[in-house]
């Protein structure tokens, strides 16, 4: 302590007493202290004041915008019309055959001078037609251009308006009475679904065709429109967008007669053309066998079969024998529609009716087959 107060002197140079330092030592503290406290005081002033200064400016209200009153001057509205776009979404099911490339465009048949009448007496039924499907010329005819009541071979256009329509295929539908009691009274062919059965919609396309089961068809009718008569309208729907309307109209979906119920042989070929354009209608027409799903009624499924393909396949018709349906009402006898793709690679469709059993519509078939493609 003695060597720090060394340092103060008083003002005639005398060193100060310890009582003088002390009192110096005191003032100079106080005097920092306040030095200290101004400073501080002047740190938070100034914090204060730019606190309100920031809340003041922000709370102030926001100037509005002078808007001119325009009221009084004409106003024009200019309407915007958005028209709905529909996005039309890929059906799996109308996908076209790898066949269809080579077919000519449209459902309109040429025939001309070059047509041959079909004159053989091998050939017994009443009707008969042969056209090429990759010029669309009428090959051969007997009477291809007649009306007839197409009997069972309606159900081609039945497959086709049902896959055009489908939205799962692995959907199912429970056969009900009505239908049954429909196919008893009509004496239809049926490939035997029981009332109360769960079929899945895949079952019936093939029940449709093979076995020619107008218990499937009309299934599948109840299924895709609600009721035969209205899915008889998308067929006749079909007819016309075909263009085969004029000359084609059907009552039923499974091809019982009826007066009305009518095409001729070469409206019935341009249906089974458009049915071997779609890739699902050509793979059940080519089958030749199928085993239906287990149901409680049939645990180990219907085994059914296209019996025109199986007794065709080994007949030599110059090439293969890849769809076909067949019908039969007493009216227009026994009738079938085949396509067939010719051993140079060509394709036919050939349409026979009013023949006097299912093998002479057969052999009737081969024989203008043999005749008349190479």
């Amino acid at each position: 302590m003695g060597n720090s107060r060394a340092n103060y002197r008083r003002k005639d140079g005398q060193r100060l007493t310890a009582a003088e330092y002390r009192k110096r030592r005191q003032k100079e503290i106080i005097l920092h202290l306040s030095m200290l406290s101004a400073i501080f005081l002047a740190l938070i002033g100034t914090s204060i004041f730019i606190i309100v200064k920031v809340t003041h400016k922000s709370s102030e209200p926001q100037k509005a915008e002078i808007v001119e009153d325009n009221s009084t001057e004409e106003v024009t509205i200019i309407d915007t019309v958005v028209e709905d776009v529909e996005i039309e979404e890929e059906n799996e099911y109308l996908l076209k055959s790898d066949d269809s490339a080579n077919f000519f465009d449209g459902y309109v048949i040429e025939q001309d001078e070059n047509t041959a009448y079909i004159a053989s007496e091998e050939v017994q039924s009443s009707y008969g037609l042969l056209i090429n499907l990759d010029t669309g010329k009428v090959v051969a005819s007997k009477d291809g251009n007649v009306r007839i009541n197409p009997a069972s071979m309606t159900k081609i256009l039945t497959l086709l308006v049902a896959v055009e329509h489908l939205d799962n295929i692995d959907n199912h539908f429970t056969m009900t009475r009505e239908i049954g009691d429909y196919v008893f009274k009509n004496d239809c062919s049926a490939v035997g679904f029981e009332v109360g059965e769960e079929i899945p919609i895949r079952d019936l396309l093939y029940g449709t065709i093979l076995p020619s089961g107008a218990d499937a068809a009309m299934c599948l009718a109840e299924y895709i429109a609600g009721s035969q008569e209205a899915f008889v309208d998308l067929m006749n729907d079909k007819l016309k967008e075909l263009g085969l309307s004029d000359t084609a109209h059907f009552t039923n979906c499974v091809g019982v007669y009826n007066e009305d119920h009518y095409c001729t042989l070469m409206d019935m070929a341009m249906i089974l053309k458009a049915a071997e354009e779609n890739s699902l209608c050509h793979e059940i027409l080519n089958a030749r066998t199928y085993l239906t799903s287990p149901t409680l009624q049939h645990p180990e499924g219907l085994q059914i079969s296209n019996w025109f393909l199986r007794r065709i396949e080994d007949k030599d018709t110059n090439g293969d024998v890849v769809g076909a349906k067949t019908g039969f009402v007493n009216q227009s006898g026994c009738c079938g529609a085949s396509y067939q793709i010719s051993n140079d690679g060509s394709h036919y469709i050939c349409v026979t009716a009013d023949a006097w059993s299912s093998w002479r519509c057969i052999y009737d078939q081969v024989d203008i087959y043999k005749t008349y493609t190479s």
